[in-house]
């Protein structure tokens, strides 16, 4: 199952020069509000032991500070500003690392009076984000806002999932297995320029090892092969199959489990078709079964689908099933709603309550359950990498074939001339939440080119 762990140094800073009071109240309130947002995930580093009240305030102390963080791994690090801060002792610390960064410090109440200075803490910041960009540190902000406010603890967990993104990304293992299929040149990509430039490995896997794998499982019949066996049953129509396909079902899934656990890989993309006449079957309902899992599998071995699914997944902690989707009509009815479409490789997490849930072959066959979905694609070409991400709404519609929902736009023709411009194919990967300003932070700090249908392209005719 797929677990989302962070390690987050968390590097308070204040000017030495102010008062050190005023500064650590500030940080007593901060701590506990991020301390409560997603603490089963997040784990926080802090520099108590090292600065006086846990608050950075002179570059002597910069190399220890740096010495921990690298000691416990942080994954990304928060600089709250509790007044206007030591903006060298900031970029001493943060410069060191390539780790996302997220900068932000409280509202002040009032400014300067001749009795008492203020802390002055917008100001800092500005000076602070200046030298990040000379020492060429990419950062995220959360406005000027108070820490118990809903719109600093929005922002904090969107930095958050955009550090888990990033995080799984870089050392990210895909399974694939099998070629594509070969009328399929819209899924080739470069996976050599995958590995150097975002540290994403593919590990070639013969079928022919699933199979053998398969096999033995299927010798076995073993309990847990049983329990599996019984579970699909359960909850799914398997009237339309043979018991020999729902064992080889079974023992696929197993198998897939074994093979891509033992080759360290979290993420796979499969030449479903011709490689499933090894298997006596298609392989559909196996890739829903282990997205459910926390194991995307994307279809006819599209390597940037895997990857897209990949982005998802850890945007949403895992906590929410991800499906990769064909676009492929148009509502009869509605101009601006277009079918989601696979031929029955969605999670069966994601099922409509009212849909009841085939197996014809091996292929599912339901409805998705109604919601607000993001979208998205990872793509390539002419060696530019893009990130296409909206927002949109099911609806209903027609009944169809496989597993499928409609999806509601705002402007459907505007997302076809984006869509059909490119670099993008007929995949797209969906997820029911709202994460787009994750996807957008993503983008950013990878150098990808954040495409949506607002930034317009060539005109269709």
């Amino acid at each position: 199952m797929y677990k989302a762990n962070i390690t987050l140094g968390v590097l308070p800073t204040r000017r030495g020069m102010l008062d050190l009071e005023t500064a650590t109240r500030q940080k007593e309130i901060f701590m506990p509000v991020i301390r409560a947002i997603r603490p089963g995930c997040v784990r926080l580093v802090d520099i108590d032991d090292i600065c006086t009240n846990g608050i950075i305030e002179s570059e002597a102390y910069a190399p220890a500070v740096v010495e921990k963080f690298r000691r416990e791994g942080v994954d990304g690090i928060f600089v709250p500003f509790c007044d206007f801060g030591e903006e060298g002792a900031v970029a001493d610390v943060v410069s060191k690392f390539h780790v996302p960064v997220l900068v932000w410090g409280a509202r002040d109440e009032e400014p300067n009076t001749p009795e008492k200075r203020g802390r002055d803490t917008q100001c800092g910041m500005f000076a602070a984000t200046k030298v990040l960009r000379r020492y060429g540190v990419k950062y995220s902000y959360i406005y000027n806002v108070p820490a118990e406010c809903e719109e600093f603890k929005n922002g904090f967990e969107t930095f958050l999932r955009v550090v888990n993104v990033l995080k799984d990304l870089n050392g990210l293992r895909i399974a694939k297995i099998g070629e594509r299929p070969s009328p399929f040149r819209s899924v080739m990509t470069n996976e050599a320029k995958l590995m150097k430039r975002f540290g994403i490995q593919t590990v070639a896997i013969a079928p022919l090892m699933v199979q053998m794998a398969m096999n033995k499982i299927l010798e076995d019949r073993d309990e847990a092969f049983q329990e599996q066996l019984a579970d699909i049953s359960a909850r799914m129509d398997c009237s339309q199959i043979t018991e020999e396909q729902l064992a080889n079902l079974t023992a696929l899934k197993i198998a897939m489990q074994q093979v891509l656990e033992k080759n360290r890989c979290s993420v796979a993309a499969i030449e479903c078709w011709p490689t499933c006449a090894l298997m006596k079957m298609p392989v559909c309902a196996m890739i829903g079964e282990l997205t459910d899992l926390g194991i995307p599998v994307s279809c006819e071995t599209d390597i940037n689908g895997a990857i897209t699914l990949a982005i998802l997944r850890a945007s949403v902690f895992g906590e929410e099933a991800e499906f990769l989707a064909d676009l492929t009509i148009r509502h009869p009815e509605n101009d601006n709603a277009e079918l989601l479409w696979h031929c029955g490789p969605f999670p069966y997490s994601l099922k409509a309550e009212n849909s009841k849930a085939r197996l014809v072959g091996g292929q599912e066959q339901f409805e998705l359950k109604q919601g607000e979905l993001t979208v998205c694609r990872f793509d390539d070409v002419d060696d530019e990498y893009y990130l296409f991400a909206g927002e949109a709404r099911t609806t209903t519609g027609p009944e169809t074939t496989g597993t499928y929902v409609w999806m509601e736009t705002d402007d459907w023709k505007a997302w076809e001339q984006k869509l059909m411009f490119g670099p993008y194919i007929h995949h797209l990967g969906a997820v029911y939440a709202k994460v787009l300003p994750v996807l957008r932070e993503t983008a950013r700090y990878l150098d990808l080119k954040f495409d949506t249908v607002e930034e317009k392209g060539p005109v269709c005719l």
